[in-house]
């Protein structure tokens, strides 16, 4: 298999703030490789130092073996980008979005109209493609984003939160033309979200990145075995009664979390009557308990002791903190 990515200790400071620290990975060709993680945790300004956008503090890269540092002409033709921020033109068509696009980056006029129809068609828009694109939905701006990154036939495709805002079902259309992308096209693809279910559904890999570091690098499945089996969850009145109650072998971790405990162990089923049992028998008053298979939110709570949402907030609340220090 070819490489198509390689980083190696990427970092990127602003001032005292080291928004991404150290960062090291790579991805095979036609891989759909995840970079998981809060707002504010360094996805990003990642992406953006792949992109040549950022010129990184220290560490290396290259995109299809083109340093990203000594040759950003050659990274940039090697890629293709669609950021969180929409940058079409609002004023004109599809077709001419797309054809303004290939004029940039010097595609014939002959294949500039043969890969508009055929990218077009692919992202199911070829009937509105004479429409303007303040008539357009946000999932179909989206397609349209996507089709105009392909344009120039990358090798390496960046999407920064694809899915974003979208809704449930325009989401799930577009995952299936993300994964056509990878299988059909043999198209890399580094995918930033913060959306659990988009990482599990679509990733080959993910990196679970945390306040600039890599804290996980693995499949999605190893990513939840790690957890070491199943998850039961515990609501009590007296939670802090409950982890000197079950402090036996046959479970693996007991976390104490926003009201809650939270149990790993395996076949967690088998042994659901017995905890209920034991929790009874010292007199702890259960208010709901519930068992599920480990998903990516328990990973990262697992490696991090938060939610990626209670992360969002801190991120958040951090930044209203440091604009009103500005301020004064």
């Amino acid at each position: 298999m070819t490489t198509a990515v390689v980083v190696n200790e990427l970092t990127k400071s602003f001032g005292h703030l080291v928004a991404v620290d150290r960062v090291s990975f790579s991805i095979e060709q036609g891989e759909i490789f995840g970079l998981l993680g809060p707002n504010g945790a360094g996805k990003t300004t990642t992406l953006s130092m792949l992109a040549t956008m950022l010129e990184p503090t220290s560490g290396s890269a290259a995109i299809m073996g083109i340093d990203i540092r000594k040759n950003q002409d050659g990274v940039r033709k090697a890629i293709g980008i669609v950021f969180q921020d929409q940058s079409l033109d609002e004023e004109l068509t599809a077709w001419e979005n797309m054809d303004f696009h290939g004029r940039l980056y010097r595609i014939p006029k002959d294949v500039r109209e043969q890969r508009t129809e055929e990218l077009l068609r692919l992202v199911e828009l070829y009937d509105r493609r004479n429409d303007i694109v303040k008539t357009f939905s946000g999932g179909m701006r989206r397609r349209l984003e996507i089709a105009r990154g392909l344009l120039h036939h990358p090798s390496v495709l960046f999407l920064d939160e694809p899915t974003l805002g979208l809704d449930p079902q325009t989401r799930n259309h577009l995952w299936k033309y993300i994964e056509t992308l990878a299988k059909e096209k043999n198209i890399t693809i580094i995918l930033t979200t913060h959306y659990m279910e988009e990482a599990d559904r679509l990733c080959n890999r993910i990196a679970i990145i945390d306040r600039g570091k890599i804290i996980a690098l693995d499949t999605p499945a190893r990513l939840k075995d790690s957890i070491g089996g199943d998850v039961v969850t515990i609501r009590s009145l007296e939670t802090a009664k409950i982890t000197p109650a079950l402090a036996v072998p046959w479970i693996h971790r007991i976390e104490t979390h926003d009201g809650e405990v939270i149990l790993t162990l395996r076949n967690a089923e088998q042994y659901l009557s017995l905890i209920v049992t034991r929790l009874n028998d010292v007199q702890i008053p259960i208010t709901s308990i519930s068992v599920h298979k480990p998903t990516l939110e328990d990973v990262f709570l697992s490696f991090t002791g938060k939610t990626i949402r209670e992360e969002d907030i801190s991120r958040k609340d951090a930044m209203r903190m440091h604009f009103r220090m500005m301020r004064h």
